[in-house]
């Protein structure tokens, strides 16, 4: 997969990522494949996972070079909210990423060519306020979001200790309490949304 670099990323800043298949077909058809883009997606950022990839030849980053905040799988898209901690580009991390999981895609369903668009979205979220709105509107992508196993919501109420989110920095909004968070994100809203309508992506 091939990127075009016109995006300018910057140490210390949030990004809101955004990625669906080519003409919006589905690009995770069972269990195992949402799983092996999170686990791929942990070896790159260098994240010891106990989960074995098989026979994996994916050379991580600099560990700590990127911090998940929040992140949703759905069947043909994919939402991260990544923090960027060095000068190491976010389309660095996204190539390597969506390239392993392509050619994991292709092999076992015996198909050829590009997985996604050509190149993902991004958006700066350059407003603290935005934060905690932005990860309610990730963690709302699934019609049922406290059923969804895909995403950081499980993570955020406690639930599952995934490995992958640092989700201090948003649980601190709301004094630690997974209760308090789970009631915003559930009373998220279209005014909320309206809010933040300068960082998400139209998905039509």
């Amino acid at each position: 997969m091939r990127y075009r670099d016109y995006k300018v990323f910057r140490s210390g800043h949030y990004y809101h990522v955004y990625n669906r298949g080519v003409n919006k077909q589905e690009i995770f058809l069972d269990e195992q494949d949402y799983q092996n883009f999170i686990k791929r997606l942990m070896l790159v950022l260098s994240i010891k996972t106990r989960v074995p990839l098989g026979t994996s030849r994916i050379n991580g980053l600099k560990a700590g070079s990127f911090s998940i905040i929040a992140y949703c799988l759905m069947p043909n898209h994919f939402h991260l909210l990544i923090r960027q901690n060095t000068d190491l580009g976010i389309d660095k991390l996204m190539l390597k990423v969506t390239t392993s999981y392509a050619i994991y895609f292709n092999k076992k369903y015996k198909r050829v060519g590009p997985l996604c668009q050509d190149c993902f979205k991004s958006k700066l979220v350059d407003h603290d306020a935005y934060l905690t709105y932005l990860t309610a509107y990730i963690h709302n992508n699934p019609t049922q979001p406290l059923t969804w196993e895909f995403s950081s919501f499980k993570d955020y109420l406690g639930l599952r200790q995934g490995g992958l989110c640092q989700k201090n920095l948003v649980m601190l909004m709301f004094q630690n309490d997974p209760q308090k968070y789970k009631n915003f994100v559930l009373d998220f809203n279209q005014e909320d949304q309206l809010q933040i309508s300068e960082v998400i992506f139209e998905e039509g």
